[in-house]
């Protein structure tokens, strides 16, 4: 539900979190519910802040509850580089409104109920988030960190398979917790959705890999030099065995042998892109025909 705009930023509220607030309504404490939308709020405007700094264009941000999605256009998330900063950003800005409210407490600026609620949501949300598990911030960077050795698609495959691992976790301490009258609904919904979201961006895989190597073709035109690498294949190798060796950052260019290792050509890695769009995963290297 988009409920306005904030510096050009459309804002939507997922369903879950407004069941979070229908839970706070009826606690009988919506204004700690309004806290946590404030709290949420800001974290993902960090990661607005830090994106249009990089340059990377903000369509909308949608609340969630244990943070937010922050939907960005250009080349997110197939640069780990700037994803690595943007995803830091949302735990360190609820980190920065931790401190001015230490700093207003100090100053006798409080409120004895609603003040240690404040600091316990940014410190909750910004803990909570920097767990290495996508589609939290931790999991993005480790995502990026990843992305450099194994490929966008191994590494996001790697940071969902966590999504799922925690969200199973906190699954089952929300509803331990909810049979010994310790916990309310929230932590159970809060599980439910981080599994869901890992699911979603554990499919998301093959699609950020394709886009990661059509962006790497416009980054070679637009810079004019990247590093460059080189591999070796059989003639009978995949497209799909092949690219999955392709790292960000760097160009590649592959010497292609036959069984009896004679060379036969060497391709770079634009040929053997446009092969994998026209001709699919399976189809052999040596089949193609600018060899």
């Amino acid at each position: 539900m988009k409920i306005g705009r904030i510096m050009g930023v459309n804002i939507y509220l997922n369903p879950f979190f407004l069941a979070l607030l229908g839970l706070f309504f009826v606690a009988g404490i919506m204004d700690k519910g309004l806290i946590a939308f404030g709290v949420v709020l800001a974290h993902e405007f960090a990661h607005a802040a830090m994106a249009k700094k990089l340059g990377v264009p903000v369509s909308d941000v949608e609340l969630l509850p244990f943070g937010g999605v922050t939907r960005m256009g250009g080349d997110m998330p197939v640069r780990p580089d700037r994803e690595m900063l943007i995803a830091a950003a949302g735990p360190f800005g609820n980190l920065i409104l931790f401190m001015a409210g230490l700093a207003f407490k100090n100053h006798g600026v409080w409120d004895d109920n609603l003040g240690p609620f404040f600091l316990q949501s940014n410190m909750i949300i910004a803990a909570f988030n920097i767990l290495p598990a996508l589609p939290l911030d931790g999991g993005r960077v480790y995502r990026a960190f990843l992305a450099g050795k194994v490929g966008i698609k191994n590494a996001t495959y790697r940071a969902a398979g966590l999504g799922q691992v925690w969200a199973v976790m906190i699954m089952l301490a929300g509803s331990a917790g909810l049979a010994m009258g310790r916990t309310g609904l929230d932590v159970l919904v809060t599980g439910l959705f981080l599994f869901y979201a890992a699911t979603r961006e554990r499919v998301s895989a093959p699609f950020l890999f394709m886009r990661q190597m059509m962006q790497k073709k416009e980054e070679l035109l637009r810079s004019g030099v990247l590093p460059a690498e080189g591999l070796v294949a059989r003639e009978d190798a995949t497209l799909g065995e092949v690219v999955r060796l392709f790292l960000p950052q760097r160009f590649y260019f592959v010497a292609v042998y036959s069984g009896e290792l004679e060379f036969k050509g060497v391709l770079s890695e634009n040929k053997i892109i446009d092969a994998l769009f026209a001709y699919g995963f399976d189809h052999r290297i040596g089949e193609i025909n600018s060899l």
